[in-house]
């Protein structure tokens, strides 16, 4: 990241550049269940609360862009094409990329990052922008959070156990400090949970 030298003669240029050169923050947010699973068995999510919008408005003003594995891009797609385009009600247009090394071709618009991902990934984030949105999947978030490129966790937490289906978070060799930065309960007892993500210094 460029360095930005401090101008005595001009201090508000140098605190503009500075600004310039803040890394956008990648947001990991989803729902979870409270035993850890973000979908269940089959891939349902008939358990997913669709009464209210639980923040996803405010945190669309965050955001201008979504990276998002293969299999979620597909759901997504699936979604869209019966709920007329939309990827989710309410959401403005972001700027999709899609990481796949098996997907030779996304929808108009959209990205594929299909080699270097983690390259691509810090990349991205070091462009001028809102936030990101990590929509999914697990693999690719698993990589994502292996590199330290993850900032923020947003946890929808749903009071379910599935007892089964797949798990968000992988085994990892090293333990991931967190910090709270908000906390809502809901009437209908989802929880959500907003961390940051104390990165360890290399």
């Amino acid at each position: 990241m460029m360095s930005v030298l401090y101008n005595e003669e001009k201090p508000h240029v140098a605190k503009f550049a500075e600004k310039l050169y803040i890394m956008r923050k990648l947001i990991l947010g989803l729902a979870i269940t409270l035993d850890g699973y973000i979908e269940g068995p089959k891939g349902e999510y008939d358990w997913c609360f669709t009464d209210q919008d639980y923040g996803l408005n405010e945190f669309f003003k965050r955001i201008d862009s979504i990276f998002i594995g293969r299999k979620s891009y597909e759901l997504a797609q699936q979604y869209a094409e019966s709920n007329n385009g939309e990827l989710i009600p309410g959401m403005p247009a972001v700027t999709e990329y899609v990481f796949s090394n098996t997907l030779k071709s996304v929808k108009k618009g959209a990205f594929l990052i299909s080699e270097d991902s983690i390259a691509e990934a810090r990349r991205i984030k070091e462009q001028p922008g809102k936030d990101i949105w990590l929509y999914g999947g697990a693999s690719l978030t698993h990589s994502l959070m292996k590199e330290g490129l993850v900032d923020e966790l947003w946890m929808s937490v749903h009071p379910i156990l599935l007892g089964n289906g797949k798990r968000l978070f992988q085994e990892q060799d090293s333990r991931t400090q967190l910090t709270l930065l908000e906390s809502k309960t809901y009437e209908t007892g989802l929880v959500s949970l907003r961390y940051s993500i104390n990165q360890v210094a290399g």
